[in-house]
Formats: structure tokens, C-alpha cells, sequence
């Protein structure tokens, strides 16, 4: 028998066993966007190079090395297109680049690896009998290059994912835990539950929100699938609402799932909470670095947990609640474990929520694959926003019928009105302190860590807060649950923080500062102020004040940007917070930023990749490189300053390493970019543990007020 896998309690898998599953497997992933042939094929030949006598010796101890990929990928050519080459020659290592034909059996190219001499493997003509399959490409958008290779990767998916669930099924002697049987209908039922006291309320925003929510339930049964927009003002109950559309267009269009994805981890949790409290536990799966499904301490996770701990790994679960950058990086991701999920994406309803936040320098290549997605994939997507980004002209590019259709209601333009905004001109560090000391409970908005940090140094110390990055996700949530409880028992609350409470955080204040920025974030930061309407709007106002120049200096182009946008437009629109504002804000951002909507080339690169339609070229791993939503390189130093910090960071350093660990570690961790990083280890502040991550080891320099202590030009300034 020619084996495929050997348990370490002696048990044999044969590669026709192994392929027939994989093969079945990753044709019922496909067969929901009409490519299970295609995905059947690259299954069933995906291992033939186990066939070779070398492999057989391997599995059975000898100690060789083999490439049992590249086989495979040369036999498929003879049943189907080179995209499928992809596949097959990447479900171990990664989809390769494509290369060109100058390139040498060396290459890591497919190219190259085409080319390479392998080991007899014809003994799997006598087992395994693929057909020529007649191929259905996807609708082509464009030039066509970028389909193509989204759907290579889509199918790439199908393969990795079954080749993963078999083996894993056959190494643990029994198909792991699955899916939840969870219906969409029952999911809807728990929500209507929920929300069914709702419908009582007399108060004018509930009524508001209340009518938004039956706009989004109706909208989601009468709709069909495609592109939406939900554009519903901070404090407009967006979460529950966008669920709900989510839910009812599930269950009436026969979508699998619903992914939720939030551009930030400050609020996903909080996002998670909220469904988990609708819908139960069991229906809602929540991925991010800082979630941990691994071992508990006195064992194996138990059934539940070890559920999630593979549906994280492949989203097989009803409602997943992600990361953009999880979310977009894994769509131009060329590796199996980030690949695997990409299937689970059809079919489904898909929410981006706080939709203007998709970095400008990949808002082109995000947009195209968000059209695919529509176009080819079966998925509804919705962008979900109180300042809702005008990208209608972007999906128009890629596809005309790619229309927006809003799903919020027209209300009242005063329902919403909670808040006036007052130009406060230039404010110095001082005078803004002055200001904020004057006032009990107030929010104070800036757009640098340093001046977060110089401002909450002038404030009076009762009743106090500061909030940034440079505070570990635990030491976060503990403040926010303060300032949250002082703000409802009316106690003092001043509170400085960096834009990172702006988006989606629920808090109340009187009274907010915002340092000059984008029309967005203003906007958004108008949504922490009388978030409930319990206030009179005239009493409660935004102040936009121009900080010192020290902090606006050296900006990034990404800050700077919409900085000079929403100068420019605010001049003629004094309504800031009104849509065709918002829409002239948008406009003008691109019109500043110009091609840089794709910095990276990304599109271009994949719509040149069919100048030879017969040997499609994609540069998988290198745009797999290149894709980066977080730009700069930042490095985690842990702070080992509660016991169970302390307890992982002696599990690390002592060398234990396991990606359950490094997710407890990301709660205790700051992640700071290099310069700081450098200048922490200059000090003999860290202990290394590898490139990127490190164990502050100077206690001093993390504050319980400010977190970790910057380094300026004077030195190290700690505020304690």
C-alpha cells in the first residue's frame, strides 16, 4: 500500500484514501461558486508525488527529504489550466509566484518548479483516474488577470482546508467538532427575542433607533444579494441594526454565514460581547490575535473550546467577528493556514463596519476584491458607517452593476443632532489643560501618543485618565470600565486619549475636545458626546483645536492627508456631520492621495499576470509580501507587571514557544515601532526573546497612568 500519513500509534492512511477524501471535500467547498470539478481535480492529484519511491521510504522513517508538490502540479496540466498548477504546487509551502519561462529548475517560480526533474511517481495512474475537466472561469472584471488569480487562491483554499480537515481527522482517529447546526432562522428567533422590549420604548432616539432597526430587518428579507451601504449616525444602534439585516437576509437568500469585520481590536471585543449576548455563545466565533482556544492549565480544552479553536482556523462557524486586517490580509495572502478560510467567505454576508477606515494606500485592491467577492462569490457585503466613505465611483471601475444601495432610513436630520461643533482655533498644551481642568467630566481627542501623554501631565490627578497604544489591551479595558462607571454615577472623569476611543467605543460625555484631523474622526469623536441625546445639543459641543505645531510637524502622509481634505472642504460646508459633506470630504481625500489608492501596484500587478492567457503569471508571494494594512513594523514588548503577565513572560523566557502562549502574551503587550524598540534596548531596558518581541524588564518605565514611557529628545519622561 502507498501511504499517505502514518499515527504515531501505527495507524496508515493510503494516498487514495487520503486523496478520494480530500477530493470530495474540497468539491462540496467549491460546488457553492460552481468550481467543484475544478477543486475534484486539484484533490485527487494534489499528492501523487507520494507515489515516488523515496516518499514511501520517508513516511516509513528513512531519513530523506522529498518535494512531493511539484509532481502533481506537472500532471494536472494535462487535465486542466495552469491556475490549478498553482494550487497544487503551493498546499504545502504557499501559492508560488508564477516567474517566467527564462527562469531555472532552481527558481521557487512555478515556473522554475515546472521544470525541476522529479522522482518516478506513474504507479498512481493504477489508483487514481483523473478526467479532463471543461473549465469555467469566473465572470472577468477589468483585464481579467485579478479574477483569475482571486479565483486560483478561492480554490487554492478549497484544497488546503480539506487537506488539512482529512489529515487532521485521520491523525486524531475521528473527525474533530464541526460546525454548529445552528440555523439562520434560529439565530433570527434569539434575535427578535432580544430585541422585542425595544419596541415599547417612548424615548425619542430609541424611537429613532428602533425605527432603523425595522428598516435593516425589512431591508434584509426584501433585498437581494449585492452591495450595500448602511450609513446610521454614532449613537443610531448600528451593531444590533446591521445584525439584524445580516440575519434576515441569511435566512430569506440562503447565505451560510455572517462575518463581521471591525478595523480594530479596541472594539471587537466589545462587538463580540454584544452578539454572544443576541445570539448565544455557541453561534459566534471571535478571531483576532488576542483571542486564545488553546490548552487550558489543567488540560486539553474541552469540546466547546477545542470547536472554536479549529473553526478559528477556517471560519466554519455561523457569525465570525474578525479583524480587517485579518479579514484583507488573509484575502492576498499566498499561505495554507491564511488561505484556508477564504471558501467559508461565499455565500456568506459580509459587514465592514466603520468602512472609511480601509487604509487609503490599499482602498483600490480592497474594493476590487470586495467586488469578486459580490460579483463571484455569492457574498452580500455591506459598509457600515456614520461617515460613510462614497466609494460608489471605485466599485463603479471595477463593475458597473455594482451599485450601493443604502439600507438606512431617511430621518429627521434633528433626531440625530446631538452635539455642536465649535472651532477653537490654535490651543496650546497649557491652555487646552486649563480647559479640560475646568470641566468635570470631558474627553479630550488627539492624534500623537506624545501629546496624549504631555496633556494628561498637566491635568489635575483626581478623576484623571489617559488612553493610548502605549498601554497593554488589559491595562485598557480596566480604565475604560472606570471611566465608564464614574461617567454614570456623575463622578469626575477627564479623560486625554489618542483616536483609538473614537471608533465604536461606548462612551458618554458632556463635553469633547479634538485635536484638528480628518473629517471622519471628527466626526466620529462627535459620537462620544451625548451619545444618548439626555442633553440639549446647543450644551454640548465638539471643540476642533489646532495643537501646537511640535505635534503636526512631522505628520505622516496618511495623517496628513485627510487633514488638509477636511480643511478644504469644511471652508465651504459648515454642516460637518451632513452626508454630501461627508461625500465632498471622501471625494477631496482621493483627489489628494491620487493613485496612491493602490501604493503597492497590487491590481496592476495581478491584471498584467495574463499578457500570455495560456501561462497565467501571478505574483502570489510577492503581493503576499507586500500587502501590509499596518504599514510600519512594530515589535511587542511584554509588561510583566500583573501575575500572570509575569507567569507567561517566565514561560517565554525560559524558551517555551506555542501560538496559545503568544495570544495571552498579546494582552500584557505594547506593540511600539523600531525607533522605540531600539531605544528601549539601548537602555538595557529588554530582554530579546526573538526579532519582534521582548520582555520589558525596567519595571519603572510603564506607568499605571500612561503605560509605557516614550522617548523624546529630552530623555525618558515618565507621568506617575
Amino acid at each position: 500500500m502507498y501511504l499517505a500519513h502514518l499515527a504515531e500509534d501505527g495507524r496508515e492512511q493510503s494516498i487514495l484514501e487520503h486523496a478520494q477524501n480530500v477530493a470530495g471535500l474540497a468539491a462540496g467547498f467549491a460546488a457553492h461558486f460552481g468550481a467543484e470539478k475544478a477543486a475534484e481535480l486539484a484533490g485527487l492529484l494534489h499528492d501523487i508525488g507520494k507515489y515516488s519511491q523515496s516518499f514511501q521510504r520517508r513516511i516509513r522513517g528513512t531519513n530523506l527529504r522529498t518535494d512531493h508538490s511539484t509532481a502533481g502540479a506537472m500532471e494536472i496540466l494535462k487535465y486542466a489550466p495552469c491556475l490549478l498548477s498553482y494550487c497544487v504546487a503551493g498546499h504545502h509551502c504557499g501559492l508560488p509566484d508564477g516567474g517566467g519561462q527564462a527562469d531555472d529548475p532552481s527558481a521557487p517560480t512555478l515556473s522554475g518548479r515546472l521544470k525541476r526533474q522529479v522522482e518516478p511517481f506513474g504507479d498512481f495512474s493504477n489508483e487514481i483516474h483523473p478526467e479532463l475537466i471543461c473549465f469555467r472561469p469566473p465572470k472577468l472584471l477589468g483585464r481579467g488577470g485579478f479574477s483569475a488569480a482571486f479565483w486560483t487562491r478561492i480554490v487554492y483554499s478549497c484544497l488546503v482546508d480539506a487537506d488539512y480537515l482529512d489529515t487532521e481527522a485521520f491523525m486524531l482517529g475521528s473527525p474533530p467538532p464541526r460546525d454548529s447546526d445552528i440555523t439562520m432562522d434560529e439565530l433570527l428567533a434569539r434575535l427578535d427575542e432580544h430585541v422585542a422590549p425595544w419596541w415599547k420604548s417612548e424615548e425619542p432616539i430609541n424611537k429613532a433607533r428602533c425605527t432603523i432597526l425595522r428598516t435593516c430587518m425589512d431591508a434584509g428579507t426584501a433585498q437581494g444579494p449585492g452591495l450595500f451601504t448602511l450609513t446610521v449616525p454614532t449613537g443610531g444602534g448600528k451593531t444590533v441594526s446591521s445584525l439584524a439585516f445580516a440575519l434576515c437576509h441569511a435566512a430569506a437568500h440562503g447565505k451560510r454565514r455572517i462575518v463581521y469585520v471591525i478595523p480594530y481590536t479596541g472594539i471587537i471585543e466589545q462587538t463580540a460581547d454584544t452578539f454572544r449576548s443576541v445570539l448565544g455563545d455557541k453561534a459566534v466565533l471571535e478571531h483576532h490575535a488576542n483571542v486564545d482556544f488553546g490548552d487550558d492549565e489543567n488540560g486539553p480544552p474541552g469540546p466547546e473550546k477545542e470547536r472554536k479553536k479549529i473553526a478559528s482556523e477556517n471560519w466554519d462557524m455561523p457569525v465570525v467577528v474578525t479583524t480587517a486586517v485579518q479579514f484583507f490580509e488573509s484575502l492576498f495572502a499566498n499561505k495554507p493556514s491564511r488561505c484556508r478560510k477564504l471558501h467559508n467567505l461565499t455565500d456568506s454576508v459580509i459587514i465592514f463596519d466603520e468602512a472609511q477606515t480601509i487604509p487609503l494606500p490599499y482602498l483600490r485592491p480592497c474594493v476590487q476584491a470586495i467586488a469578486e467577492l459580490i460579483i463571484n462569490y455569492g457574498a452580500s457585503c455591506v459598509l457600515c458607517t456614520a461617515t460613510q466613505p462614497a466609494l460608489g465611483p471605485l466599485f463603479a471601475d471595477v463593475a458597473t452593476e455594482l451599485v450601493p444601495r443604502e439600507i438606512a432610513p431617511t430621518l429627521p436630520a434633528k433626531v440625530f443632532t446631538r452635539v455642536r461643533y465649535v472651532h477653537a482655533g490654535p490651543l496650546s498644551d497649557g491652555e487646552l489643560a486649563g480647559r479640560l481642568n475646568a470641566l468635570d467630566q470631558v474627553l479630550c481627542i488627539v492624534s500623537t501618543r506624545k501629546q496624549a501623554q504631555a496633556i494628561y501631565g498637566l491635568l489635575k490627578l483626581d478623576g484623571s485618565f489617559h488612553l493610548s497604544t502605549l498601554m497593554t489591551p488589559e491595562h485598557r479595558r480596566r480604565v475604560l470600565y472606570t471611566i465608564r462607571a464614574r461617567l454614570i454615577k456623575g463622578l469626575p472623569c477627564r479623560v486625554v486619549s489618542t483616536s483609538l476611543i473614537e471608533a465604536g467605543v461606548d462612551v458618554d460625555f458632556p463635553a469633547v475636545y479634538r485635536a484638528e484631523a480628518g473629517l471622519d474622526s471628527i466626526v466620529q469623536a462627535a459620537g462620544r458626546c451625548n451619545r444618548e441625546g439626555k442633553r440639549p445639543a446647543d450644551d454640548s459641543c465638539v471643540y476642533i483645536f489646532r495643537p501646537d505645531s511640535v505635534y503636526t510637524a512631522s505628520l505622516p502622509h496618511s495623517m496628513k492627508r485627510p487633514l488638509e481634505a477636511m480643511r478644504s472642504v469644511t471652508r465651504d460646508c459648515p454642516a460637518m456631520d451632513a452626508p454630501d459633506t461627508m461625500e465632498k470630504y471622501f471625494t477631496a481625500l482621493r483627489q489628494f492621495t491620487g493613485e496612491a489608492i493602490d501604493s503597492k501596484h497590487i491590481v496592476s500587478r495581478f491584471e498584467d499576470g495574463v499578457q500570455d492567457p495560456r501561462r497565467p503569471s501571478f505574483p502570489f508571494a510577492e503581493m503576499a509580501q507586500k500587502f501590509n494594512l499596518i504599514e510600519h513594523k512594530t515589535c511587542a514588548v511584554l509588561i510583566p507587571i500583573t501575575s500572570e503577565a509575569a507567569e507567561i513572560a517566565a514561560r517565554l523566557q525560559s524558551g517555551e514557544r506555542s501560538r496559545a502562549l503568544l495570544r495571552k502574551a498579546g494582552r500584557y503587550s505594547v506593540n511600539v515601532y523600531e525607533p522605540h524598540f531600539n531605544a528601549l534596548n539601548a537602555r538595557g531596558a529588554l530582554d530579546i526573546l526573538e526579532e519582534d518581541l521582548a520582555v520589558l524588564t525596567e519595571q519603572s518605565l510603564y506607568s499605571e497612568a500612561t503605560g509605557l514611557a516614550l522617548l523624546a529628545d529630552w530623555g525618558i519622561g515618565i507621568f506617575l
